[in-house]
């Protein structure tokens, strides 16, 4: 167990993904302030379940990913960060926000790659990049068909997952997931799922 700071989002943050953050709550700004003293400046990102993002009082879900910061400055004539999902984490107890969100957590175990999943893991990845061609037609995408992936197989597995237009609880639910295999697995039930709903709307055009 160990006691981090958080910083509730209304998005989720997946391991490998990147995150990018304005900074204007005074508490965050204090967060931000406490991270620049950091050797590896790092915090919990936990999706809101309900309840507004800025002020407090939000219910917050309690599995979440560690933000691995990699620069700090200004975005935007903001104070901003850039960090990147690293570790996954379960909250066991939310402290007093003083000043900003701090909780007890555990930190779970990484997934492990097996490189019998590779046909696995290149047959979801042109599925994905399929779908992201097909769903560009009908509006902007945060992330588009031709976007690079990691190198390592088990950071392309998380990014093909992350960058999948789909709503944050199911982005959430992936978290959950106990291997590289159900990672893949679940996946791509959610590719097959876009896929039925995407040709459902082209016949409705049709």
């Amino acid at each position: 167990m160990a006691v981090i700071p958080m910083f509730p989002l209304s998005s989720v943050l997946l391991p490998a993904m990147p995150l990018s953050l304005r900074i204007f709550e005074e508490r965050y700004l204090k967060l931000l302030g406490d991270l620049i003293g950091e050797e590896n400046p790092e915090f919990g990102v936990v999706l809101i379940e309900r309840g507004p993002e800025v002020g407090g009082g939000e219910q917050r879900l309690r599995i979440g990913t560690v933000a691995s910061v990699s620069n700090i400055g200004t975005l935007d004539e903001f104070y901003g960060i850039e960090a990147f999902g690293a570790q996954r984490i379960r909250v066991n107890a939310w402290l007093p926000d003083n000043p900003y969100p701090m909780a007890d957590v555990d930190f779970l175990p990484d997934l492990i790659w097996d490189d019998s999943l590779m046909p696995a893991r290149v047959h979801l990845e042109t599925r994905v990049r399929n779908l992201l061609a097909i769903a560009s037609e009908f509006g902007d995408l945060q992330y588009g068909s031709d976007i690079e992936l990691s190198d390592d197989p088990m950071d392309a597995c998380w990014q093909l997952a992350g960058i999948l237009p789909v709503g944050e609880l199911d982005q959430a639910d992936l978290l959950k997931v106990q291997s590289a295999d159900e990672l893949i697995a679940r996946t791509y039930e959610i590719v097959t799922a876009l896929d039925d709903t995407l040709k459902a709307m082209i016949d409705g055009l049709g």
